[in-house]
């Protein structure tokens, strides 16, 4: 069967995440509808992976079937014309029958945005942080997590994957310079933690997340991260940061 792929940006805020659930609204039932009443068939998505409730993404993909060839840049025009504006498909194009949204995916990369000064025009997607943390203290801890490791202490303790093992290639805190929220350059109160890996558990980077805040406090030591790591309990780590933070920003091929 001819197989589509499609890329796709969203703001999460009013969404109860990526996978459909009855009586919420959600990013992949929404999209299946569209499809559906763009193409007069069922059709079902899947996608790269789940975003929880009020997370955003930039780069989720997703994959369908149908029984025929179908015109993919038609399709586009109208699927952005049914969805509501806090969702947006950027690309349909077919792809080989065998690829897989999910089982493909070699990377998933996320960014979680924070600012240390107030906030309008971007509040809903960045979490405000005070007192100011020590993103030094954060950076050198955030490295301990790059590496084979199992992430028990950093997912829902109610979760399906049995699976703990996760490969992280990259984490890092990156201050976000240039004329933003009245600066006229430097710094503008704005930092991002990009976090790259083969695969991530459900929770697992606002876990993150909230631990290097803490870390950035001074309510845990730097050096504790292998300990929590090694833990496999989820009591052991930190709070959960605000969903309203988390981008999916790219997946790899």
């Amino acid at each position: 069967m001819p197989t589509y792929r499609l890329d796709i940006e969203y703001n999460g805020s009013e969404w109860h995440g990526w996978q459909i659930q009855p009586d919420h609204p959600t990013i992949q039932g929404s999209i299946e509808v569209a499809i559906q009443t763009a193409l007069r068939m069922q059709v079902s998505i899947v996608g790269s992976g789940r975003t929880d409730a009020g997370v955003h993404a930039s780069g989720q993909v997703a994959h369908f079937k149908v029984p025929e060839e179908i015109d993919a840049v038609r399709l586009m025009g109208s699927l952005n014309g049914i969805l509501p504006d806090s969702v947006a498909v950027r690309s349909v194009r077919q792809v080989p029958d065998t690829f897989h949204a999910r089982f493909d995916a070699t990377s998933r990369q996320y960014r979680y945005q924070i600012s240390t000064i107030p906030t309008a025009l971007d509040a809903h997607l960045r979490w405000f942080v005070r007192p100011v943390p020590d993103f030094e203290a954060m950076e050198r801890a955030a490295q301990y997590f790059l590496g084979a490791h199992d992430f028990t202490s950093f997912c829902k303790v109610i979760s399906e994957t049995e699976n703990k093992v996760c490969v992280i290639e990259k984490a890092t805190w990156i201050p976000i310079e240039g004329n933003t929220g009245g600066n006229t350059g430097g710094n503008t109160g704005r930092y991002d933690f990009v976090i790259r890996a083969d695969r991530f558990l459900h929770g697992m980077v606002r876990a993150i997340v909230g631990t290097l805040i803490e870390v950035g406090h001074g309510k845990r030591e730097e050096h504790s991260i292998p300990n929590l790591i090694s833990a496999q309990d989820r009591t052991c780590a930190g709070f959960a940061a605000p969903a309203r933070g988390l981008i999916l920003e790219r997946v790899e091929y």
